[in-house]
């Protein structure tokens, strides 16, 4: 299985002014943009966390996932939430024939914890003997950061100025993500029911 993000975060939709804010920088003077590389990074390191630790997406963008079986032919769970739409699904032989699925033969099935791709009728389409599937799909809370839910956007300014405080530290600490955050973004982990119990 390979998951790849086909569109990055674009640097306008980092909140910036609100990190150099949350951080007390100050502001004024000619100064002021030396440090939003620096910034920058750490913003995508938090999100880059939080998105690893929860399973979810936090801005919108475009994502092509690859595998060569599926869990369960009456049900392929997503690797990433929330996902707005399957764009398409491509089968690839081992000749690197190709064909594309008609969306009439599977739907998504929305959930917050769990999409999954259903078959319209009992099973979905056959991945050809040491081929492929590429499902293209979007997934993401929001477009804008101004509309994602407020304890998400809350928990990566927190972790962000946590790698920000602790730069030069090269040690680990104890669990490695403060318990603000991990308290924030706990109702977004996935419950995972199979395979070794709850994790």
């Amino acid at each position: 299985m390979m998951l790849i993000e086909e569109t990055g975060v674009p640097l306008a939709a980092l909140p910036l002014a609100q990190f150099k804010a949350h951080l007390r920088l100050g502001t004024g003077f000619s100064e002021d943009g030396l440090q939003d590389i620096v910034l920058e990074s750490f913003l995508r390191a938090a999100m880059a966390a939080i998105e690893a630790r929860t399973g979810k997406a936090l801005l919108r963008r475009a994502f092509t996932w690859t595998l060569s079986r599926w869990r369960d032919p009456g049900g392929q769970p997503v690797p990433v939430a929330p996902v707005d739409a399957i764009t398409a699904i491509t089968l690839r032989g081992r000749s690197e024939s190709e064909e594309v699925i008609d969306p009439a033969l599977y739907r998504l099935e929305r959930d917050a914890q769990r999409p999954v791709i259903r078959p319209a009728g009992t099973a979905l389409p056959c991945i050809p003997t040491g081929g492929t599937a590429e499902i293209a799909f979007a997934a993401g809370f929001a477009d804008a950061w101004g509309d994602l839910p407020a304890d998400l956007a809350q928990a990566v300014l927190l972790l962000a100025a946590h790698y920000y405080e602790y730069r030069d530290e090269t040690a680990l600490g104890e669990g490695c993500m403060p318990f603000g955050v991990r308290s924030l973004i706990e109702r977004y982990r996935t419950v995972r029911l199979f395979a070794g119990g709850a994790g």
